[in-house]
C-alpha cells in the first residue's frame, strides 16, 4: 500500500510540476542562496527540555517578522558597494573596431585638429602637443605609424571652409521714415582676407557696400570698391523697428583665418533700390552682367545728408553693420544679438541683430570621408573615445555619468563643426554609441535617459530618413532587448540588499518608459507598442526561472519526509522573502515607473508553484498522520507548524493583489493540508506543558517573585506557558470558524486541566516540605500557593478576551446562524465556569490546610477565654487570643494578594465563630458572667476583622454564623422564665404566619367576661386531622390550657371527649378559666390546643398544636357570652407539628439542671417528641 501511495504521489507531483514549471534548469548552487535563512537552522530541530520547545516555538512565530525586519532593513541601508555585474548575454554584445579601422579614424581625426578652424571655447584644449598625445593614447598608434598618418595628412589638401549665416531678427532699429519707423533689410558677405596695411586702415574707417559718390569715384576698380566675394540680401520687413527675416545664407571661405563676415542694415525708401539688385546677384554671368549689376549700384547709390540734392528724395538710409571675423565664430558655432557698429565715427546707429553662424567643410581629404558618411565616421570616433575614456575611470565606473575629458570634447566638437553635424544628428550619434557601450560596459542610466530626451527635443521626421532612421531602430531594439534581459535575471543583477542596484533598475525603468513614449520611438518603431506587456512577461519568466533555481538548489525530492518538510520551510520562506521585497521595492519602482504591476504578476506565479509543490508534500504527510500506531514526533511537529506558518504568511500577501486575482489562487484552502497536523501537534504541545508545569513547580522556591509581586516563579512560568499556547494559536489563524471553535474548545480543555494539575502539584510540594518547616514559613509557603492559585485563575478568566471570542461568536453566526453563536457562549461558559470552581475549590483547600495550622493554636487561646476566672478582667482573659491574630495576619496580610486575603479572613472568622459556638454549646447553663465574656469577645473579635473597613465589611463579618453565636450569647444569658415567654412568643408569631398545614386545622370561640374575670373557650370541631392509626383514621381529643404555666399557676389543663375513628371530629364543648387582666396582658399568655390522638393500649399520640394569644380577645368591649357574642365567627387555627426540642431554647433549658422550671418544661416537651417517636 505504502509504495503504491508513493508512487501515485511521484506521479502527481511530476504532472503538476510539468504544468507549472513547464522545463526545469539545473543552475549551479549559489554562494549565497536565499535557501539558508538562519545559522542556527540545524541547531533548532534537536528537541530538548520543555524551556526550549516552547523558545523553538516563539522563534517559529518571530521568525517571519524577522525576516520581514531584515528585508526591510536590508532595503533601508545606504550601499557604498558596487551592485552587482550586469552580465551579457551574447546577443547584446557589440563588436569591436580592428586596427585597421582605428588607423583610418586616427587620420580622420589628425586631418580635424591640423585643419581646426574658429574660437576655442574656454574648456577647448588649445595646446596641440596635448591633442594629438591625447589621440595617440585613444586609438593606441605607435610611433612609427603615428609620424606615417600625420605625414599622410600634412600631403593631404586642406579642408575646404563654409559658412552658414541665419539672419534670424532684429530689435531696437532707428527710425528713419516720417512715420517712426523703418523699413529695414540686410546686406551680407564675405570679405576676403586683407593684408596688415588694410586691417590698420579699416580700424579708421568701416566697410561699407554703400558709399558717397564722390569716394566711388575715387576707386581704381570696381573690385576695389566691392571687395566682398559674393552679396545676399535678406527681403525687405516694411514698417517696423523689431524686423524678423529668419533666413539662412552659406558663404563659401577662401581664408577661414582672415576673412570677415560683414552685414549691414539699410532702411529701404525707393521702389527699385540696390536690394532688387543684389537679390539678382547669382543670376549674372559674364563682364556684362557684372557692369549691369554694378552699374544699377551706382545709380542707385544717393548722397546722403546735407550733400544730398533736393530731387533725390528716395535714398536707402543707414541702420548700421556688422563685422565678424571668421575665426572668431566660436566652433560649437554662435547663435547670439549682435550690437550694430556705425560705419564712421559721424554715423549714428542704434539697435541689434540676432544671428546663428556655423562653420563647416564642404571637402575632406581623408580617406574615410571619401567612402563612408560623415555620420557613421564620427560614430566611430566617439565609440572609441567613449571605451578610452571610461577605462580611465577608477572609482565607481559602473556609474559613470558620460562627461568625457577635455581633449577629447575638444576633438569631438571639431569634428563635429568640421562634418557640419546638425543637432539631431549629434544626438542620435551620442545615443547610439553610449547605448552600444553601455552593452559593453555599463554607465549610469540616467546618462542614456538625457540621451533619449535630447534625441526626442530635437526630433523631426523629416530629417532622418533610409539607413539613419534604420540604424536608430536598431539602437532602440537593441536596447529594449538588452534591458530586458537584465530584467530577466532582476533578482541578481538589480539586488534589493544593493540600493545603487535599486537606483540603477528604477532609472533603466525610467528610460524604457521615455523610450515608449518617444515620437521618435514610434516613427522608427512602429511595430513594437506592447513594451509594458513584455516587462510584464518577462517578470514572470524570471520568476518561475528564480523558483526553478530555488528548487534545484534544495533536496525536496530526497531524504525522509521529516527532511522534505524542512526544505519547504526554507523554499516557502525565501518566496516569502522574495515576496515582500517585490512588493516593498520592485512593484514600487515598476509602478511609478513603467506602470506594470510586479508583485502581481510575480505573486500569482509563486502562489501556485509553492501550492502545487506543497500540497504533494502534505498529502503524504496526511496518510502518514492517519496511520494507526503513528505518533507524530516534537520535530515534526515543530516543522509542520512552522511551514504553515510560513504559508499562512505568504497567503496573507493576496491581500495586496488586484480583485480579479484573488479569485484562482491556489492556497486558499491551504489550511485544510494540515487539520489532522493541527490535532496532533495540540496533544504535543499539552504535554510539554505539563512537563513545563512540573519542572517549573519542581524549581520553585515558594518565595515571591520580588516586593511587588506575591506569587512566584511558578505562577509566572505556567501563564507564560498559556500566554505562548494561546499566542501560537492566534498566529496560526485558522480561517475556518467551525473548526476554530473546536480548537479553542480543545486548548480551553487542555488550560483547565494543566492548571488543576498545577493546584496539585503545588500542594503536595508543601506537604512534602511540611515536615520540619517552622510554622511561619509553612503558613508563608501557603499564602505564596494560593497566590500562584488566584494568579492562574484571573488568568484563566481573562480567556474569552484572549481568545477574541466576540470576533468567534460572529463569525459562527455568519457560518453557523444564531445557534453557532450560542453553542460558543455556552461551551466556553461552561468550560470557564467549572474551571473556575475547580481553582476555586483548590484554593479551598490549601486555605483549609493553612487554618489548620492555626487550630490547635485557636482552640487553646479560645480555652483559656473560657476557664479565666471571673476575677480576670474580659480584655486581659482575650489579650492572647488577639495578640496570636495580629501577628498572624500581619503575615497574612504582608503575603496574601488583596482576593486571598479576604478568602482567608473569611474563613478564619468563620472558624473563630463556630469555635466560639462550640464552646458555648459545651457549657449552656453556667453563670450568665461567662457569656458575657465571650460577647466579649466575639465583639473584639468584629472589631479586628473589620479593621475599619480595612479587611472585611460588616455585612461579611455579620454571616449566619455570626447571627447563631450572637443568638446563642443573648438566650444563654436570659433566665429560665425569659427564655420559655420567648418559647410562646415565637409560636405566637409562627401561628400568625401560618395560611395553610397539612397537619389540620381546629375552629374555636373565645368570650371573656371582665366582671367575672372568666374566659370561655369553645371548641368546635377539627378537620383534616392526620391519620395515626393502622385504619388510616385517629381517635382524637383536644388538650386546652393557658400557657405558659408561671403566668397560670392555678389554671389545670382540659381535654375534650375523644372521637373515635375520625379525622374530621366534631366536638362542640365549652372550657372555662379565670384569667386576670395582669395575666391577659403579657405578651406570651396564649391558649394553647393540643390534639392527640387517643390509643387505649400505649401512649397517646401527637397530632398537632395551635396556639392564641389571650390579647386578641381579652381586652374592654370585647362581646362576652351574651347572644351578640354566639353571632361572632369561630377562629380556624392551623395545626403544628415540630419537635420542639430542636428549638435552641428548648436546649438551653433542658441544659439548666438546677432550675425547676426549665426542667419542668423540658419534661412536657419531651413527652410530646415521645409521642411523636412512638408512631
Amino acid at each position: 500500500m505504502s509504495t503504491l501511495l508513493e508512487l501515485k504521489s511521484s506521479v502527481i507531483r511530476k504532472v503538476q510540476r510539468s504544468q507549472s514549471l513547464r522545463v526545469r534548469r539545473e543552475p549551479t548552487a549559489q554562494p549565497n542562496s536565499p535557501l539558508v535563512y538562519s545559522p542556527d537552522t540545524a541547531a533548532r530541530r534537536t528537541p530538548e527540555g520543555n524551556g526550549e520547545f516552547f523558545e523553538r516555538m516563539k522563534n517559529i512565530l518571530h521568525k517571519q517578522e524577522d525576516m520581514h525586519c531584515a528585508v526591510d532593513a536590508e532595503a533601508g541601508d545606504v550601499c557604498t558597494v558596487a551592485p552587482p555585474p550586469e552580465s551579457l548575454e551574447q546577443v547584446c554584445v557589440p563588436e569591436r573596431m580592428s586596427r585597421s579601422e582605428l588607423d583610418l579614424l586616427y587620420e580622420e581625426v589628425v586631418y580635424t585638429l591640423v585643419n581646426r578652424a574658429g574660437m576655442p571655447s574656454p574648456d577647448h584644449v588649445t595646446n596641440e602637443a596635448e591633442l594629438f598625445s591625447y589621440i595617440q593614447r585613444v586609438f593606441d598608434i605607435g610611433v612609427e605609424e603615428k609620424d606615417i598618418i600625420q605625414q599622410k595628412v600634412k600631403e593631404s589638401k586642406r579642408a575646404c571652409f563654409s559658412l552658414r549665416v541665419s539672419v534670424m531678427k532684429g530689435r531696437n532699429l532707428l527710425a528713419k521714415d516720417a512715420n517712426g519707423y523703418s523699413d529695414p533689410y540686410c546686406m551680407l558677405g564675405i570679405l576676403l582676407g586683407q593684408s596688415p596695411r588694410d586691417i590698420e586702415e579699416r580700424k579708421e574707417r568701416k566697410f561699407s557696400f554703400r558709399k558717397k559718390k564722390d569716394k566711388l569715384e575715387k576707386r581704381p576698380s570696381v573690385r576695389e570698391v566691392l571687395a566682398a566675394k559674393c552679396i545676399q540680401v535678406t527681403e525687405v520687413k516694411p514698417q517696423t523697428l523689431n524686423p524678423v527675416w529668419n533666413e539662412h545664407f552659406i558663404f563659401e571661405i577662401d581664408d577661414v583665418y582672415s576673412d570677415l563676415l560683414h552685414l549691414d542694415i539699410w532702411d529701404h525708401d525707393d521702389d527699385v533700390s540696390v536690394a532688387e539688385a543684389c537679390r539678382k546677384l547669382n543670376e549674372i554671368s559674364g563682364f556684362k552682367g557684372m557692369g549691369r549689376y554694378f552699374k544699377q549700384i551706382a545709380k542707385s547709390v544717393r548722397a546722403n545728408g546735407a550733400a544730398a540734392s533736393a530731387t533725390e528724395e528716395n535714398t536707402d538710409d543707414f541702420l548700421g553693420c556688422l563685422n565678424i571675423p571668421i575665426n572668431d565664430i566660436p566652433v560649437n558655432g554662435s547663435d547670439k544679438w549682435f550690437k550694430l557698429e556705425p560705419r564712421s565715427r559721424a554715423s549714428k546707429v542704434q539697435g541689434e541683430c540676432h544671428l546663428i553662424l556655423r562653420l563647416f567643410t564642404t571637402q575632406r581629404d581623408t580617406t574615410l570621408s571619401k567612402k563612408e558618411l560623415c555620420t557613421a565616421i564620427h560614430e566611430k570616433i566617439l565609440r572609441q573615445i567613449l571605451e578610452y575614456e571610461h577605462t580611465e575611470i577608477q572609482a565607481a565606473n559602473y556609474n559613470w555619468d558620460g562627461q568625457v575629458s577635455l581633449p577629447a570634447w575638444t576633438v569631438l566638437s571639431h569634428h563635429v563643426m568640421q562634418l557640419d553635424l546638425t543637432p539631431l544628428q549629434q544626438a542620435i550619434i551620442r545615443w547610439k554609441c553610449y547605448s552600444r557601450h553601455h552593452r559593453l560596459q555599463r554607465i549610469s542610466y540616467a546618462v542614456l535617459l538625457g540621451l533619449l530626451k535630447a534625441i526626442e527635443t530635437k526630433w523631426d521626421s523629416s530629417a532622418v530618413e533610409g539607413n539613419e532612421e534604420r540604424s536608430l531602430a536598431d539602437s532602440f531594439q537593441l536596447h529594449i532587448d538588452y534591458c530586458l534581459s537584465l530584467l530577466k535575471r532582476l533578482r541578481k543583477v538589480f539586488s534589493c540588499s544593493n540600493s545603487t542596484a535599486i537606483t540603477r533598475c528604477e532609472l533603466l525603468l525610467r528610460g524604457l518608459d521615455y523610450l515608449r513614449g518617444m515620437q521618435a520611438f514610434k516613427t522608427v518603431c512602429p511595430s513594437r507598442n506592447e513594451l509594458p506587456l513584455e516587462i510584464a512577461t518577462v517578470i514572470k519568466k524570471s520568476t518561475v526561472e528564480w523558483y526553478e533555481g530555488i528548487i534545484s538548489n534544495s533536496e525536496l525530492d530526497e531524504g525522509m519526509l521529516e527532511q522534505q518538510l524542512r526544505q519547504l520551510v526554507l523554499i516557502v520562506d525565501a518566496v516569502c522573502t522574495d515576496v515582500r521585497k517585490g512588493k516593498n521595492i520592485y512593484n514600487k519602482i515598476f509602478l511609478s515607473s513603467v506602470r506594470v504591476d510586479f508583485f502581481s504578476a510575480s505573486y500569482c506565479q509563486l502562489e501556485k508553484l509553492v501550492a502545487n509543490d506543497v500540497r504533494v508534500t502534505m498529502e503524504k504527510v496526511s496518510w502518514t498522520l492517519e496511520q494507526e500506531g503513528f505518533r507524530l514526533t516534537q520535530t515534526m511537529g515543530e516543522t509542520l507548524i512552522e511551514l504553515y506558518i510560513s504559508l499562512k504568511t505568504l497567503r496573507l500577501y493576496s491581500e495586496f493583489l488586484p480583485l480579479r486575482d484573488t479569485k484562482t489562487l491556489a492556497l486558499t484552502e491551504f489550511h485544510e493540508w494540515f487539520k489532522t497536523s493541527i490535532h496532533k501537534w495540540l496533544q504535543i504541545v499539552h504535554e510539554k506543558s505539563c512537563d513545563r508545569i512540573s519542572r517549573a513547580v519542581e524549581m520553585d522556591h515558594l518565595l515571591p517573585v520580588h516586593s511587588q509581586v506575591k506569587h512566584s516563579t511558578s505562577a509566572i512560568d505556567i501563564t507564560a506557558c498559556f500566554n505562548q499556547i494561546r499566542e501560537y494559536w492566534t498566529q496560526l489563524a485558522w480561517p475556518d470558524s467551525a473548526e476554530t471553535f473546536t480548537f479553542v474548545t480543545h486548548l480551553t480543555d487542555d488550560f483547565c486541566r494543566a492548571a488543576v494539575w498545577y493546584c496539585g502539584l503545588i500542594k503536595r510540594k508543601i506537604e512534602r516540605n511540611q515536615p520540619g518547616q517552622e510554622h511561619k514559613n509553612l503558613i508563608l509557603q501557603l499564602c505564596i500557593a494560593l497566590n500562584n492559585i488566584e494568579h492562574v485563575r484571573v488568568f484563566l478568566g481573562n480567556l474569552p478576551q484572549d481568545w477574541d471570542s466576540r470576533g468567534l461568536q460572529l463569525a459562527m453566526e455568519d457560518s453557523c446562524g444564531a445557534e453557532g453563536k450560542e453553542q460558543i457562549n455556552k461551551a466556553l461558559s461552561v468550560q470557564l465556569y467549572n474551571i473556575d470552581l475547580d481553582l476555586q475549590r483548590e484554593a479551598k483547600r490549601i486555605i483549609t490546610s493553612l487554618t489548620d495550622k492555626m487550630l490547635s493554636d485557636l482552640k487553646r487561646y479560645i480555652q483559656h477565654i473560657s476557664l479565666s476566672p471571673d476575677s480576670i478582667q474580659n480584655d486581659e482573659a482575650v489579650a492572647p487570643l488577639m495578640k496570636y491574630l495580629n501577628d498572624n495576619l500581619i503575615i497574612l496580610s504582608g503575603s496574601l494578594v488583596k482576593g486571598n486575603l479576604s478568602r482567608v479572613l473569611q474563613d478564619l472568622w468563620t472558624l473563630l465563630l463556630r469555635m466560639i459556638f462550640d464552646t458555648i454549646v459545651e457549657n449552656r447553663g453556667v453563670q450568665v458572667e461567662f457569656y458575657g465574656r465571650f460577647q466579649y469577645t466575639v465583639e473584639a473579635l468584629l472589631q479586628f476583622f473589620h479593621a475599619e473597613g480595612e479587611w472585611m465589611t460588616l455585612e461579611d463579618l455579620c454571616n449566619s454564623d455570626f447571627k447563631a453565636l450572637e443568638e446563642e450569647l443573648r438566650l444563654n444569658k436570659c433566665s429560665s422564665t425569659d427564655l420559655i415567654e420567648q418559647y410562646f412568643l415565637e409560636k405566637i408569631s409562627q401561628q400568625k404566619t401560618l395560611k395553610h398545614s397539612r397537619f389540620g386545622r381546629i375552629s374555636v370561640k373565645f368570650y371573656y367576661e371582665p366582671t367575672d374575670q372568666r374566659l370561655t373557650v369553645e371548641i368546635l370541631h377539627a378537620a383534616d386531622i392526620i391519620a395515626l392509626d393502622a385504619n388510616g383514621l385517629s381517635d382524637p381529643f383536644v388538650i386546652v390550657e393557658l400557657c405558659p404555666l408561671h403566668l397560670f399557676p392555678n389554671a389545670k389543663s382540659q381535654r375534650t371527649q375523644v372521637k373515635t375513628k375520625t379525622l374530621h371530629p366534631v366536638f362542640d364543648e365549652v372550657f372555662y378559666f379565670h384569667v386576670s387582666p395582669e395575666q391577659y396582658r403579657h405578651r406570651c399568655a396564649c391558649v394553647s390546643f393540643t390534639v392527640m390522638d387517643y390509643d387505649w393500649l400505649s401512649t397517646n399520640d401527637f397530632a398537632g398544636d395551635a396556639i392564641v394569644p389571650l390579647s386578641d380577645f381579652c381586652w374592654p368591649g370585647r362581646p362576652s357570652t351574651s347572644s351578640a357574642a354566639k353571632n361572632l365567627p369561630p377562629v380556624i387555627l392551623h395545626l403544628t407539628r415540630s419537635k420542639p426540642s430542636e428549638k435552641l431554647i428548648v436546649k438551653i433549658l433542658e441544659a439548666r439542671t438546677g432550675d425547676n422550671g426549665a426542667q419542668e418544661f423540658s419534661r412536657r416537651v419531651k413527652e410530646i417528641e415521645k409521642s411523636m417517636e412512638e408512631e
